[in-house]
């Protein structure tokens, strides 16, 4: 049985929620404000939060990185705002996945077998060395020589995702996918800017790439610069991301 935690300050989308949940068999709680609902999570220990963003006391972006802060629950944004620019903000806060007003019951149940499918697989990983960059999934760390190199969340985990694919070009549809959970299209822009930032921070540039090479069309190819010198530059081209 799945504990879920719906935090929901409309009564009659909660109660239908819990109506619906619980005659799929899991055990529901809810809470009707923000405070409530992190006061439910850290007491309560559910498998998985569904949180509304519209909450009266708190708004759910802010609720975000305070549930963050103190679990590791997977978090389920039930949002009615679709603009692309929200939902991003939600992942890179910590939300593990995102639903967009109205939906059915089936499809939050099959968004919360999602999560928790992800969450079952996943393990700890050996660091990840590619040339001289090292990246630690286990204690989120990156070193490029040596030299210790502060990430943002979604930073680390787009770097990582492409070094534990070195040598492989990855699309921006299977960076969405992976890394913002976004299995649509249009957030290329998101992936761009943080590519850019990702790589002035690995110092480098588009222009002149030493690990992240973008391929034109393509996607990205995370390289180990002194193994890949010759074949890079045949394939990689500069450009904005």
């Amino acid at each position: 049985m799945v504990s879920v935690l719906i935090v929901e300050d409309d009564s009659a989308i909660r109660s239908a929620l819990i109506r619906a949940l619980t005659a799929g068999g899991h055990a529901v709680t809810s809470a009707a404000t923000g405070m409530a609902g992190l006061s439910s999570a850290v007491d309560g220990r559910p498998d998985v939060v569904v949180l509304d963003l519209g909450l009266p006391d708190i708004d759910g972006l802010r609720v975000l990185p305070m549930l963050r802060a103190v679990s590791s629950v997977p978090v389920i944004v039930a949002t009615a705002r679709d603009d692309e620019r929200v939902i991003v903000q939600a992942l890179d806060a910590g939300a593990d996945d995102y639903l967009v007003k109205p939906f059915g019951a089936e499809q939050l149940e099959a968004r919360i077998r999602a999560v928790l499918r992800r969450l079952a697989t996943a393990t700890p990983d050996a660091a990840v060395t590619v040339g001289g960059l090292i990246v630690n999934p286990v204690t989120r760390g990156v070193t490029v020589d040596g030299i210790p190199v502060e990430l943002s969340r979604k930073e680390f985990d787009l770097l990582y995702l492409l070094a534990q694919r070195a040598g492989e070009v990855v699309t921006k549809r299977e960076i969405l996918a992976e890394v913002w959970r976004q299995t649509y299209g249009g957030g290329d822009r998101t992936v761009d800017v943080h590519l850019s930032w990702l790589r002035r921070k690995l110092g480098e540039t588009a222009a002149a790439p030493r690990y992240l090479h973008s391929i034109r069309g393509v996607g990205i190819r995370l390289v180990d610069p002194s193994a890949d010198s010759g074949t890079a530059a045949g394939g990689s081209a500069s450009g904005s991301s």
